[in-house]
């Protein structure tokens, strides 16, 4: 048998590439990744915060702007949601955050609302106006609940 080094160098690159591929989709997918320089801390509290989890986007008008990094039960027993956000941003101190789902049973994530103070939020603020999530349990719940009392008048 003959070696042809040129044919194992192409085989080697190919398999080089493709293991590149593969190492990149894995980052990709498990959401690691390289985001420039840190991103502005912020926190919210929400009553109910209905399946929404770390890594979650943050967005504002649909454009992503950050992702929630840690959601952890205050001292208040509310979930507080620490969110990482992009440090060039100058968001309002009346701005408000609700938890959003996208599509009818999809994945939550948080949608900033901007306000119109002149003063901005700096790293480290709390986000005071929040909207929590609404849960489609209790939604049918109550539409069921209402609609049974509803026939008695």
């Amino acid at each position: 048998m003959v070696k042809n080094p040129i044919r194992d160098l192409i085989v080697g690159v190919f398999v080089l590439a493709g293991l590149t591929a593969v190492a990149y989709l894995s980052l990709t997918v498990g959401g690691v990744s390289y985001g420039g320089p840190e991103g502005m801390t912020l926190y919210a509290s929400f009553d109910e915060i209905g399946g929404l989890k770390p890594r979650a986007p943050v967005v504002i008008s649909g454009v992503k702007v950050g992702q929630v990094t840690d959601i952890e039960l205050s001292e208040q027993f509310r979930a507080k949601a620490t969110l990482e956000v992009d440090p060039d941003l100058e968001i309002p101190i009346d701005s408000s955050v609700s938890i959003v789902t996208s599509g009818l049973l999809g994945d939550r994530y948080l949608s900033l609302q901007m306000g119109g103070e002149l003063d901005v939020l700096v790293n480290g603020d709390e986000i005071t106006f929040s909207e929590s999530a609404v849960l489609l349990e209790r939604l049918i719940g109550k539409f069921v609940y209402n609609s049974n009392r509803g026939g008695d008048d």
